[in-house]
Order: C-alpha cells, then sequence, then structure tokens
C-alpha cells in the first residue's frame, strides 16, 4: 500500500490545519474525498493512485503527497467552494512558493511556462465550466508587474527546450507534429482571433482556453527544436487572445496572468514583434484601469525589444498606443508627438517586403484613427473636458466610425468608436448628437458579447444623465439603457 497514496516528506509532520479547515467545511467524508480522488486520478491518466480512507487521515496528520495528489485536492476543493483553492491554500507547498504561482514574477524557462500554462488553463476551464470565477488572484501593478516584465528583454541562454516527456503518453497520438497538424493550429487562432473580433470575448472565451491547454499538452511531448518553437508562437498567441478576451469581459487578474504567460511563450518562441503585442495588449488593460505610467512602461518595453524586427504596422499599433497613455497622464506634446509618429510609420506599411503577421492585422486605417482620437478624446478629459481637444478628436472618430460602419469583421471596435463619438460630442455640449451615437452603439452591443462595451455605455450615458438629464432624447436613451443592456446581465 506504501506508494499508492503518493507518500511525500514526512519531516517535522504537525496536523495540516489548512487542509483540515477545507475538508470539514466541505461536508464530505474521509471515503467521499478518497473516492473522488481516485476518481480524478483516473481521469488524467494516473492509474497507479489509489487512495483511502486512511491516507486520507495521514494527509489531514501533515504527510504530503506527491504529485498529482495535490494538483487533485485543488481542483476537488476549488470545484466544491466555488472558487480557486491553490495547493497553497490547502496547506501542501511551502508559502513562500506562492507569490511566484500566482502573479507575474515567475520563471523564464520553457518547462516551466509549459507548465504554468498548463496548470492555469486547466484551473481556468475548470471553474468557467462549473459557472464559477476565481477570486483568488491579484492585479499586479507598478514595479512589482514591470520589473519582471524588464526581463523579456534579457537573451535567453539557448535555445527552446522542450519539457520532459510526460510519464504516460497518449498512444494514439504521435510524438511529433506534422506541418499540416501545425498548419491546422494556426489556422483555428486565426478563426479564434476573428471571432473575438465579431462576437467580442464572453461567446468564445472557453474554446481558446481549451485549445491553449491542448497546445502545452503537446509542449510536453517531445518535439524538434523548429516544431517546438512553432508551438511556444501557437501558444503565445492563444494566451494573448485568452487575456484579451478575459479582459474584455472583466475578468482583469485572469487576463493579465494569461499575458504574462504569453509574454514568456513569445521570447520561448524568440518572437520579438509578438512579444510587443502582448506588452501592447498589458498597456492598453493598463490605461483601462487607470494606470497610464504603467502602461507608458510597458510600451517603451515593448518598442525597445523590438525595435529591430517589428514592421511599420507594428510600430504605428505601439506609437499609438504610446499616445494613449501620455494623453491619459495629460502629456500634449508628447501625446501628438506619438500620434504623428503612429500615422508616419502607418503610411509605410504597404511598401514592407513582408507579410504581416495574423495578430497585427487588426490594425487598420480605421483602428489608427480610432486610437488616435481616442488620445485626444482621453486628453480633453484630463484636460477638464477641454473643448479644444474634443475638437481634434471629432474628425478622426468621425474616420474611424465610417471605416468601421463597412467592416463586418470588427464589430467591437465599431461599437467602441460610436461610444467614443457619443463622448466627443457630450465634450463638445451636444448632447443631442451624442444619444443618436450611443443609442447605435446600444443596438451593436446586444450582439456582442463584451463587458468592456457595455460598461462604456453605461459611462456614457451616466454622464449624459448627469449634465443633461432633462432633455427628452437623454431620458429615453437612459430608458433604452435599462431595457437592452440591464446591469444584472450576465458576462461568461
Amino acid at each position: 500500500m506504501g506508494g499508492n497514496g503518493g507518500i511525500g516528506t514526512n519531516a517535522d509532520k504537525r496536523p495540516n490545519e489548512l487542509l483540515g479547515s477545507w475538508f470539514v467545511r466541505s461536508g464530505w467524508s474521509k471515503g467521499e474525498l478518497a473516492r473522488q480522488v481516485n476518481r480524478r486520478a483516473r481521469q488524467l491518466g494516473a492509474n497507479h493512485i489509489s487512495t483511502d480512507t486512511s491516507r486520507v487521515r495521514r494527509w489531514l496528520d501533515g504527510e504530503n503527497p506527491r504529485e498529482p495528489i495535490p494538483r487533485i485536492l485543488s481542483e476537488l476543493f476549488s470545484e466544491r467552494f466555488g472558487c480557486v483553492v491553490s495547493i497553497e491554500d490547502l496547506g501542501l507547498r511551502a508559502a513562500r512558493q506562492s507569490t511566484a504561482a500566482s502573479g507575474v514574477d515567475l520563471p523564464w524557462t520553457g518547462p516551466q511556462t509549459v507548465a504554468l500554462l498548463g496548470e492555469f488553463s486547466r484551473s481556468d476551464l475548470m471553474l468557467a465550466r462549473r459557472g464559477f470565477l476565481g477570486t483568488s488572484l491579484a492585479l499586479s501593478a507598478g514595479p512589482s508587474l514591470i520589473e519582471p516584465m524588464q526581463r523579456w528583454l534579457v537573451p535567453a541562454p539557448g535555445s527552446p527546450v522542450p519539457a520532459e516527456p510526460r510519464p504516460m503518453t497518449d498512444p494514439r497520438r504521435p510524438g511529433r507534429l506534422s506541418q499540416p497538424e501545425l498548419d491546422l493550429l494556426e489556422s483555428t487562432t486565426r478563426m479564434f482571433r476573428q471571432w473575438d473580433a465579431q462576437c467580442g470575448g464572453g461567446l468564445r472565451r472557453k474554446a481558446v482556453v481549451g485549445q491553449l491547454h491542448e497546445v502545452t499538452d503537446l509542449l510536453q511531448e517531445p518535439q524538434p527544436e523548429a516544431t517546438t518553437r512553432k508551438l511556444f508562437q501557437v501558444a503565445a498567441e492563444l494566451a494573448e487572445l485568452a487575456g484579451w478576451m478575459s479582459y474584455d469581459v472583466g475578468l482583469q487578474p485572469t487576463a493579465q496572468k494569461y499575458f504574462v504567460l504569453a509574454l514568456h511563450a513569445a521570447k520561448e518562441a524568440g518572437d520579438k514583434p509578438l512579444g510587443s503585442y502582448v506588452l501592447s495588449s498589458m498597456s492598453r488593460q493598463m490605461i483601462h484601469l487607470g494606470r497610464p505610467e504603467d502602461a507608458l512602461e510597458l510600451i517603451h518595453l515593448a518598442q525597445y525589444g523590438s525595435r529591430d524586427c517589428a514592421s511599420p504596422r507594428t510600430q504605428a499599433m505601439l506609437y499609438a498606443m504610446e499616445a494613449r497613455a501620455y494623453a491619459n497622464m495629460g502629456q500634449p506634446g508628447k501625446t501628438k508627438r506619438a500620434v504623428r509618429m503612429a500615422e508616419d510609420t502607418f503610411a509605410e506599411a504597404d511598401e514592407w517586403d513582408e507579410p504581416d503577421p495574423d495578430w497585427i492585422r487588426f490594425f487598420s486605417e480605421a483602428e489608427l484613427y480610432g486610437e488616435n482620437s481616442h488620445s485626444f478624446r482621453d486628453l480633453a478629459y484630463v484636460a477638464g473636458r477641454s473643448p479644444t481637444y474634443a475638437s481634434l478628436a471629432e474628425p478622426l472618430m468621425q474616420r474611424a466610425v465610417e471605416l468601421f460602419a463597412n467592416d463586418p469583421e470588427h464589430q467591437r471596435s465599431y461599437a467602441l468608436n460610436l461610444i467614443g463619438m457619443s463622448t466627443v460630442h457630450l465634450l463638445q455640449r451636444e448632447p443631442e448628437h451624442s444619444t443618436e451615437y450611443a443609442a447605435q452603439a446600444m443596438e451593436i452591443a446586444k450582439k456582442v458579447r463584451s463587458e468592456r462595451v457595455n460598461t462604456r455605455i453605461r459611462k456614457t450615458v451616466d454622464t449624459a444623465v448627469r449634465d443633461h438629464g432633462d432633455l427628452a432624447a437623454v431620458i429615453d436613451l437612459s430608458d433604452k439603457l435599462a431595457v437592452d443592456l440591464p446591469e444584472n446581465a450576465e458576462a461568461v
């Protein structure tokens, strides 16, 4: 019976009070917990595990079981309580490791990146499947975010190293991927990105996380070096997209964790432009969360790290995000300079010899106009609702709205720019025009699963009600909001 329960170290054995507390609150008997552990182990292919009540008693008495038992216990208790119950929460791993495991300061090595991607996506899938959203993650900001990300610039010691093969591989799957299989992974990622642009993050997020989990499984099998690099690239794109979709539906700590893991995977793939794109997504999240100084640091890190290899389209996107950060910091001179750099660099995009990767294809002329107009709009807010900066935003925003109106693929961007136009008219004291654009945005929002879009519409309508609440058009808009986008609508 010795090895069946996964015995770990018994040094300084004391009762495990943390595990005991979760166990008592679960209402399970020792026999029930043992049976669930055995069932989950069989699902994982760990058929050597055969736990019984005496083994559960030893865990409660302080015995530290070997993997995969701690992971299985974490999953079972998470499902039971509807929140993430980590291995550390159960007292089954040294607490000093929990900061790295749950935060952003993670080891920059291939095998550990794969392991963390697999663990995090598995946890996300498990909770999402049962309608739970994890609450144990916390957002990082300031030096605790920026300093670990700076290590992206440190040259990797060597080429990507595949993780150790799993002890039990699926006999139906050959160890090495063919080129058509790799092509299919890439085309699936493109399809997911298209779905996100059309439908918002809420509709397909779980599918993206599931695909990411499959790719991390492939990375744990021995592959040729070129295949490993390609798989890390696909993993980076999927993790960035999972982060973006999480951000879009309001799961901010989850989004940040995926972005960080995506940056690690991009580094393992040796893809600096992709890494700069991941950092730009992190920067956008920091602007959304009211931390433009952090956003600027991340963009400068992205620009420096990809300065010798990013395409003009990618560089233009980074300049546009730099302008957004400066605008939110209230720096008009630097905002205008970054806007000009974005426009000038974008003009060179068509002369670039190589095809752009799919992940930057979204940055069209419409997106350029939209970003730059939002920079001037943000500057207007920071400058005390300045009509001068609002008037700079209006023609750019108008052009973005016109272009997005003819782009069925990027419906969320269309909605966001309609909302932007609505806010510009509010800044210019033109509430009737504002309500027209907000009503159009609301129609699209009903089809797009994006909590970000919904939140911005609500804020815009709230502002209109506060400033012009006695106008019939504003009253009608507020009534429409209550019917079309009720506050209790769930974002999945």
